[in-house]
């Protein structure tokens, strides 16, 4: 079993969450030749679709598009790691809304970009959260929102590793 601690500054004891010793994630996508774009993904027992809208040649929108997926992998993770938060803070939390946006913008951090038509993916988050709480405890929670693993993960370095197989 791994142990991740999760360290807030302004915090005296940390959060941790509990993994497996299979400290790497496994996922399985599946696009069969009969199929546009309609996949099947496996997590462990779960199984969902994703496909592509209508409005792309093709799409038959039977399920979410890829970044409807990225969105909901932020979103859940946020909205969880508020809920172990407040629960360890024993404060009064009796929902969690949250309302992803993503988009591409040319954002200021692109004003020096060499291809003046690049556009950077803007992710917004619009939190809403009903409980018996203070403006500064909502603040806190804002705060928290922005140390998901998730959102750590999208913030930080990531290397992405290929390899391919003939089948």
């Amino acid at each position: 079993m791994i142990k991740l601690r999760l360290l807030y500054k302004s915090e005296p004891e940390p959060l941790y969450i509990i993994m497996s010793d299979a400290a790497k994630k496994i996922v399985h996508v599946h696009l069969p030749k009969d199929e546009a774009f309609k996949t099947t993904l496996t997590a462990g027992k779960h199984e969902l679709i994703a496909d592509e809208p209508e409005h792309v040649e093709d799409g038959k929108d039977q399920g979410p598009d890829p970044y409807d997926y990225l969105l909901m992998s932020l979103g859940t993770c946020t909205v969880m790691t508020i809920k172990m938060y407040a629960r360890r803070k024993e404060w009064t939390v009796e929902d969690i809304y949250l309302e992803l946006r993503h988009n591409k913008s040319h954002d200021e951090d692109c004003e020096n970009c060499e291809d003046k038509n690049s556009k950077i993916d803007v992710i917004e988050k619009e939190l809403i959260v009903k409980g018996d709480l203070s403006d500064q405890q909502m603040q806190r929670l804002l705060e928290i929102s922005k140390k998901c693993p998730v959102h750590r993960t999208l913030q930080g370095d990531i290397k992405l590793k290929s390899t391919i197989a003939a089948g």
